[in-house]
């Protein structure tokens, strides 16, 4: 087996170009990675201006240092620290850059959502963009939506509904003792008498209603024939009602004559004793026509049925 001939050494000359070209490639690594964590950190907002916001909550569960503060879904700032004070809340450091801090106002509110699956989210809602801005270091309460903590009570609820479904439509329940009386009613309306029977309660009470109905209806029958049928009492009433009419106009004419003679009496006094005369021819008239009228009262009374003073007061 042959040697083979030894490598020649490297020179100085080229070990030296090698090295040069190492640091040259060093260098640029390093240059690459510097400006990439510059340009991230850029990209992150290290170098802006910003001014803090400080959010409390009772439970900072789910929060962690560069989460987001989103308003109507874009970053407007970011969490710095997360600390416990002294009163067991829990405090939440955010850095606002100012460029982005004209969007939160006094009036604005901060929730804390937190669902069942993925990550917690912290929003701003600012309703009236006209009020003051929110001044630099404020503190504010954080609304929290925690929808597991929520599950508990909605299972307690459901329970109790369910609980209660149970109880509704049970054998002995209201709503089976209701559709019960329903269904009697139901079937008592669709009887013989229909809805008097389901007002009545059975078909005998009806029954018992109905005639007397027809009790009634023939008595009123009766009294309609008796009182405006022929030769009846309203027949009868009219025609003394005529003659009382008559005989009503006779006394006015003897009233009228007795006038007439009282002023004549009055006019001439030296006649007195054929004015007298004359008087008591037309008192004694007078009498007469009163005593008819009286007459035809009283039958007036005896024939309509509903009087109830049958006695005639003369003056």
């Amino acid at each position: 087996m042959e040697p083979q001939p030894e490598s020649p050494s490297p020179s100085p000359s080229a070990i030296a170009r090698v090295e040069r070209k190492a640091i040259l490639l060093l260098i640029l690594i390093s240059t690459l990675v510097l400006g990439f964590l510059l340009y991230v950190m850029y990209a992150r907002g290290v170098f802006e201006s910003t001014q803090q916001l400080v959010l409390i909550s009772d439970d900072a569960e789910g929060v962690i240092v560069g989460m987001d503060l989103t308003f109507a879904g874009f970053p407007i700032g970011r969490v710095r620290r997360i600390e416990l004070a002294p009163d067991g809340k829990a405090r939440m450091v955010i850095d606002v850059p100012r460029k982005d801090a004209h969007w939160l106002r006094t009036s604005s509110i901060f929730t804390m959502e937190r669902g069942m699956v993925g990550e917690t989210h912290i929003r701003a809602f600012s309703g009236i963009l006209a009020d003051p801005p929110l001044p630099e270091n404020s503190e504010r309460t954080v609304l929290r939506g925690d929808t597991s903590a929520e599950i508990p009570r909605l299972v307690a609820t459901t329970r109790a509904l369910l609980e209660n479904l149970e109880n509704m439509t049970g054998p002995e329940s209201s709503i089976n003792t209701s559709l019960g009386h329903l269904n009697t009613v139901t079937e008592r309306l669709s009887g013989r008498y229909g809805m008097l029977t389901g007002v009545m309660g059975s078909e005998e009470n009806a029954k018992k209603i109905i005639a007397t109905l027809d009790r009634t209806n023939a008595l009123l029958a009766k009294t309609d024939q008796r009182i405006y049928g022929p030769n009846g009492v309203m027949d009868g009433t009219q025609a003394a009602v005529t003659q009382l009419n008559a005989v009503l106009k006779e006394a006015s004419a003897s009233l009228k004559k007795v006038d007439a003679v009282l002023a004549e009496a009055q006019a001439v006094g030296a006649n007195a004793r054929v004015a007298s005369t004359d008087l008591g021819a037309l008192r004694a008239e007078v009498e007469i026509s009163l005593r008819k009228v009286s007459q035809l009262v009283d039958e007036v009374n005896r024939k309509w049925p509903f009087a109830r003073d049958t006695e005639l007061k003369l003056p």
